[in-house]
């Protein structure tokens, strides 16, 4: 049923969201692929299912997990970007690449290979709309991304911070000289792309009730999808983006196979990309249009 695909779509395409709207913070403000993001979308995942079964609560583990997303990230700032950025544009972006490589390893000797299945602390709930069955769980999910997405988007606009943070994106040297603390500002955004890394992972392991230590790269690359589709540097065409290739993802398993996937996600990216260059709702963080 086609409504029950695009219902099954968008949740997916929440979790995409998150992910892309990671990669746009520090794209469209430093203009670096932070490639240590399926990284920490998979620690997320992982230790979302080891603390569950080590009889932790949801009310424990999530909070805990977001922080944990928040100083990875942190840490990516003060080790590749930080300490890299006076070089060659490219040495970030290959020292966060080594991060996700580690990130991998670490996670492999500490849980090993396999796929793990997360037992959840509650019954899935499921709600009927019709014909329609939504995953309740998954419902939150697609709420609350749309929920904090809003706010990073008031927070953008309206605060003094987000001011800051748009000065740096259209200048950063100009923006020193106008006194915004950029060494304080930037370490911000990276945890708060943690924390959206984070919270993708800890849905997408709730929601499909999995997690392994590979499960950040597939993911990875459909944020990104996400954030070309939507258009760079606009936070909202990253949401836009992510539930476009979640919809796409699931119709395509639905008619055509899971063969058809690939096909069917980077066929759409290629051809919004030939009609519409700068993606559906190409912005610029430094203009305020985040």
């Amino acid at each position: 049923m086609l409504a029950q695909q695009l219902v099954n779509g968008l949740m997916l395409g929440s979790v995409y969201a998150l992910v892309a709207v990671a990669f746009t913070l520090t794209m469209g403000i430093l203009k670096f692929l932070n490639f240590s993001i399926p990284g920490i979308f998979m620690i997320a995942g992982m230790c979302t299912w080891a603390m569950l079964k080590g009889g932790a609560s949801l009310l424990v583990a999530i909070p805990a997990v977001l922080l944990l997303g928040a100083l990875l990230s942190y840490g990516v700032e003060r080790v590749t970007w930080r300490q890299m950025r006076g070089g060659d544009r490219f040495v970030p972006l290959v020292s966060s690449m080594a991060f996700l490589i580690l990130l991998e390893n670490l996670a492999l000797i500490a849980w090993g290979s396999d796929q793990q299945r997360l037992i959840l602390p509650f019954q899935s709930t499921s709600a009927r709309i019709g014909d329609v069955v939504v995953g309740v769980p998954q419902l939150v999910g697609l709420a609350l991304a749309v929920a904090v997405v809003w706010t990073l988007d008031r927070v953008l606009r309206r605060t003094r911070i987000g001011r800051a943070v748009r000065s740096i994106a259209e200048d950063a040297e100009t923006a020193t000289l106008l006194g915004v603390a950029v060494d304080r500002v930037v370490p911000l955004v990276f945890a708060i792309g943690g924390i959206f890394t984070a919270l993708a992972g800890v849905l997408f392991s709730l929601n499909y009730q999995q997690a392994s230590p590979f499960m950040g790269e597939e993911v990875a690359l459909k944020g990104i999808s996400a954030m070309v589709v939507g258009g760079m540097g606009n936070i909202w065409g990253a949401i836009l983006g992510g539930l476009a290739i979640g919809v796409v993802e699931t119709a395509a398993i639905h008619w055509f196979g899971a063969r058809a996937v690939d096909i069917a996600v980077y066929g759409m990216l290629l051809a919004i990309l030939f009609g519409r260059p700068t993606g559906l709702l190409g912005g610029d963080l430094a203009k305020g249009r985040a």
